[in-house]
Order: structure tokens, then sequence, then C-alpha cells
């Protein structure tokens, strides 16, 4: 087994760069990447648990030529470690350096399996080991200390999901200085409070906030039962999904940068399908 300390003092292999997308498996295409690239993100992330052959990373990759693609990530319990490390293998030799396999380990309510998550984490990134996969081009997804730790000791870093600048803050404390931290950030591109809930509420709502792992890590930073009851109050939903005109929002992504993130992944949400408006709005201000 490896861990940190085999590669201490050595950067990621992967230049995510401070800023990069995160969109939904059925959301992305080859053009979609070729027109972010363009602006300047760093990275793609691919959210979902895409499958163990990572087809869409691929072809991604394929379409661009130097933006990075991450997974958000590789589901433990529905993808065969040795599978993923095959597709990892065959996508590294395609474009080395490009491309960061994020795994993790979901939430219960996704697996009637799901059980003992940790010994679960601990034994998956033992098989990624075997199959292969260097430590430092693979990152986890982690909200709470004891995961957050072993993603220092065991990946290049975490990757927190539904979070907020304090979680992001807290969780550079735990992480120490030299690992990744690539928090995912929800924005709505709207100025009007009310019209931009309405867009985010769903998506925060439903599942997140019925999903155990997600709400106790809100809880841990201080929200209360009230607050993600009956849909979420509106002070959690402007937490979770920053709104505004374009400064706003590129205020609220860097609040997560000054926080001590290293790469913050930015989730478009609109009420249509196409968050390139937004993506562009983004890139003139912060790429």
């Amino acid at each position: 087994m490896r861990g940190r300390g085999d590669f201490v003092g050595t950067a990621m292999a992967v230049n995510l760069g401070k800023i990069g997308i995160w969109r939904g498996a059925p959301g992305l295409n080859p053009d979609l990447a070729v027109e972010v690239e363009k602006l300047g993100y760093g990275a793609i992330w691919i959210g979902g648990s895409p499958g163990a052959e990572l087809r869409l990373a691929e072809d991604l990759l394929d379409a661009t030529s130097t933006i990075a693609v991450a997974t958000g990530i590789v589901n433990m319990w529905n993808s065969d470690a040795a599978t993923v490390g095959a597709s990892y293998k065959r996508i590294a030799a395609r474009h080395p350096g490009r491309f960061l396999l994020g795994v993790g380990i979901g939430h219960p309510e996704a697996t009637q399996i799901y059980q003992k998550p940790y010994e679960k984490i601990v034994s998956y990134l033992d098989e990624l080991d075997e199959a292969g996969v260097p430590v430092e081009e693979m990152a986890l997804a982690a909200l709470g200390p004891k995961v957050l730790r072993l993603a220092a000791e065991r990946t290049a870093g975490a990757h927190p999901y539904l979070t907020t600048p304090e979680h992001t803050r807290q969780a550079r404390d735990i992480l120490g200085d030299g690992v990744l931290l690539a928090p995912e950030q929800k924005v709505v591109f709207d100025t009007d409070p009310e019209r931009a809930r309405a867009v985010a509420r769903p998506a925060i709502e439903n599942p997140y906030l019925h999903l155990v792992n997600y709400v106790n890590n809100l809880k841990r930073l201080g929200w209360k039962d009230e607050d993600i009851a009956d849909g979420g109050s509106d002070q959690l939903i402007d937490a979770l999904g920053i709104h505004g005109d374009a400064k706003t929002v590129a205020e609220g992504v860097t609040a997560h940068l000054d926080a001590g993130a290293d790469h913050v992944c930015v989730q478009v949400l609109s009420a249509g399908d196409d968050p390139l408006p937004g993506y562009r709005q983004l890139a003139d201000i912060l790429l």
C-alpha cells in the first residue's frame, strides 16, 4: 500500500487550474468541452457516477488539447476497481497529465449493500494501488474529518461536494498544506432572489437534503434542522447556490480560494439546459 509519504514534495501530476466546471454526465459532450477550454477553464468534472469504462472522460479529452478532465465521482460500490484501474491506464497513456480519477463512496441511500463505508474506501484505494493508478492522479470525495484525513494520506487530495467556504476553511486545516482541495460550488446567474432560489432549491433539495452524509455535514457546519427541512431555508439555499450578477457569483467562488481551496469546480444552474452563458460571464471576470 502506498501513501502520501511516497510523494511528499511532489506536485500533483494533473494541472486543474484555479477554476473548473462541474456538470452531470448527461449534460457533457465534446462540443461543450471545446467551448469551455476556449473560455480558459482548467478542468471539466464529470458529475454523477460515470461508469467504470470512463468512455466519456476519454471522449472529452480526445476533443480538447489542454483542459484536464476529472471524475466527480466514480462510485466505489458501482464500479469495479480493477476495471477502473484499466480504464485509467488507457486514458493516461493517451492523454498523460490531463486526467484526474476522482472516486468516492457515494451515500447509503443509493445502494442496499452500503455498509462499513470507511473500510470500503480503504480497500478500494488498495485495489487502485494494485491496479497501478498513481496516488498523485487520484482524488477522494470527502466531507467529514476522518475521510478528509484519508484523502490526504492516500490520494492527491479531496473533492468535497455541496459545501461552503466555511467547510473549505475547515477542510484545509485538516488536510494541511500541499494537499489538493477542490470543492464544488453551485451558482445561479440571476439577481432576483426568488427566481434564483426557484432554480437552486430543487437541485439542492433533491436529493441532497434527504441524504444522511450531506445532512450530517451541514449540521457540522452549524446549520439547524429547520434550515434543512421543507426544501431548505432561504439562507441555506443562498449559501449552497450562490446567486446574483456575475461579480457577486465570482466573489462567492473566490471565497473558496480565499478559504484555502486550490481549485473550485463551478456548477452553473439555470432554468434552461445551456450552462454556457453563465460560464462565459464567470470567465470574463475570473479567467
